[in-house]
């Protein structure tokens, strides 16, 4: 390949890349859990589009290609939402998903008030439970999505993360 992978701000044209990617990502975890009507895979467009208009959203390109994506947002109790971390099947363990991680806390950790970071994962979704707390992230509870998959909630500190921020 020879190309390196970069992180950066998604734009607007990226829509169609990261909506693709989504759907091929997250086959694995509909799999795990015998359930293909996950959000990931069942979010329009239009509403993916909506996220990248008011959302901190990041793709990992490697070239022209997106191959990874996540997406943040601060509430107003100071708490950043990380959700659809996603990277290509064909580069998964190899610590992109880790990296596309360490950059949206850094950038959601610059907004004004944030103090923490909150996500969620399937309890069976061994892989990323293994990342998350590898990255600090600790189990604070647990509930059961509109799609019937039960989830992990984790949680994490907002401070030292503005290290790893990325340049819009």
């Amino acid at each position: 390949m020879g190309t390196s992978v970069t992180i950066s701000a998604a734009t607007a044209e990226d829509a169609e890349q990261i909506f693709k990617l989504q759907y091929l990502a997250f086959q694995r975890e509909a799999e795990i859990y015998g359930n293909y009507l996950i959000q990931p895979l069942t979010q329009s467009l239009d509403s993916l589009k909506a996220e990248l208009a008011e959302d901190t959203v990041l793709v990992a390109r490697l070239g022209d290609e997106v191959v990874g994506a996540v997406r943040g947002s601060t509430g107003e109790d100071g708490t950043a939402s990380i959700a659809k971390l996603c990277v290509h099947p064909r580069l998964q363990g190899h610590g992109l998903g880790a990296r596309l991680l360490r950059a949206v806390e850094g950038s959601l950790a610059g907004h004004a008030g944030t103090t923490r970071f909150r996500l969620h994962t399937g309890v069976k979704s061994e892989a990323n439970l293994r990342m998350y707390r590898k990255a600090g992230y600790l189990a604070v509870g647990n509930r059961t999505a509109s799609d019937g998959v039960r989830l992990v909630i984790l949680e994490k500190e907002a401070k030292d993360a503005t290290d790893f921020a990325v340049s819009a």
